[in-house]
C-alpha cells in the first residue's frame, strides 16, 4: 500500500489528460465541419490541417490517456477491492461505462471526419462537446460525496448545469448568427 498514492496520482493525471482530449476534439470537429463549407483552396488547406491536429490529439494524447487511466483505475481496485462493495462505486462505474461509450462514439466521428465524411452539423458537435462535461461532473461529485443524499443533490446540480449549458449554447448561437449578418 506504500505506492497507493502514486497509483492514485497517476490515475488522476491520466483522467485529466483523457478529459482534456475529450473536451478539445469536438471543438476541432466543429472547425473541420465549418471548414468544409468554405470555398477552395481554403477548404482543403484547413481540412488537412485540422485532420492532422485531430489525429495527433486523438492518437498521441486521448487514446493513451484513456488506456493508462483505466489501467491505473483497475490497479486501484485490485489494491482496495472493498470499493466494489460500495453503492457509490457502482454508480461511478456506470458513469465510466457511459464515458467509454462517449469515447467510442467520438472515435466514430473522428474516423468519419478523417475521411471527410461529414454527417453531423457543427451545432451537433457543439452539443456533443458537453457530454464529457456531464460525465466529469457526475463522477467528481460522486467520488467526493459518496452518499445517496448528496448524490440526489448532485443529480439536481447536473440538471441545473445542463439547463445552464443549453441556455449558454442558445445565447452563443444567437450571437454567432447575429455577427454573420451584414
Amino acid at each position: 500500500m506504500e505506492y497507493y498514492n502514486y497509483i492514485k496520482a497517476l490515475h488522476l493525471i491520466f483522467v485529466v489528460t483523457w478529459f482534456a482530449g475529450l473536451f478539445y476534439i469536438p471543438r476541432l470537429f466543429v472547425y473541420h465541419i465549418e471548414a468544409s463549407q468554405k470555398p477552395s483552396p481554403e477548404k482543403e488547406i484547413l481540412s488537412e490541417q485540422l485532420k492532422l491536429m485531430t489525429k495527433r490529439l486523438w492518437t498521441i494524447i486521448t487514446w493513451p490517456s484513456a488506456i493508462l487511466a483505466t489501467i491505473f483505475a483497475v490497479w486501484l481496485l485490485i489494491l482496495i477491492p472493498s470499493w466494489l462493495q460500495q453503492p457509490w462505486m457502482h454508480v461511478k462505474l456506470t458513469f465510466v461505462v457511459l464515458l467509454f461509450i462517449y469515447h467510442y462514439k467520438t472515435h466514430v466521428f473522428y474516423k468519419q471526419l478523417q475521411q471527410d465524411d461529414i454527417r453531423k452539423t457543427s451545432n451537433f458537435m457543439r452539443l456533443w462537446n458537453e457530454g464529457a462535461t456531464f460525465i466529469l461532473f457526475a463522477v467528481v461529485f460522486l467520488v467526493i460525496l459518496k452518499n445517496a443524499i448528496s448524490w440526489v443533490f448532485g443529480v439536481i446540480g447536473l440538471v441545473v448545469l445542463a439547463i445552464l449549458l443549453m441556455l449558454g449554447f442558445k445565447m452563443y448561437k444567437r450571437i454567432r448568427e447575429k455577427n454573420k449578418r451584414p
